[in-house]
């Protein structure tokens, strides 16, 4: 499974807002600078991300782009599914008919799966993402 450039930078433009969090607000165009993104994606990104309620647009003088809920709030699973959608590893889940449904014995299963996946997408919050990597524990470290 492989996230989309569009649900990665998602990511990296949340990730920049974030640092922003204590500095007020920041534009579309700031984040794109900072993040080398270019301009035209990190709007479309911030327009999706805004729908989601991820992101909040100030108008005004000191305006900009802030984010909605507190970093500690808002989960990568948050953010890839305000680009990409729910997420799901296959389409029989959204019940998309599928050329073996009739036969298939994993129907059942994929639900346990997708939930598996997203719980994992959704233990991780963007103020974790902020800070340093973490090292791996020794037991971690033989999967490497």
């Amino acid at each position: 499974m492989r996230l989309s450039n569009l649900a990665d930078y998602a990511v990296i433009t949340m990730c920049q807002a974030a640092l922003h969090c204590g500095n007020g607000r920041v534009s579309a165009a700031e984040l794109a600078t900072e993040t080398g993104l270019p301009v035209p994606t990190v709007q479309k990104l911030v327009s999706r991300l805004t729908a989601a309620g991820l992101l909040r647009s100030v108008r005004g003088a000191h305006g900009g782009l802030q984010l909605g809920r507190p970093a500690a709030a808002i989960t990568v699973a948050d953010i890839v599914e305000a680009i990409e959608g729910r997420i799901a590893l296959t389409a029989c889940i959204d019940h998309t008919p599928c050329d073996f449904e009739s036969g298939c014995n994993m129907k059942p299963h994929w639900p346990i799966i997708n939930d598996a996946l997203r719980s994992a997408l959704a233990g991780i919050t963007l103020a974790q993402l902020r800070g340093p990597v973490a090292s791996p524990t020794p037991a971690e470290d033989h999967l490497a």
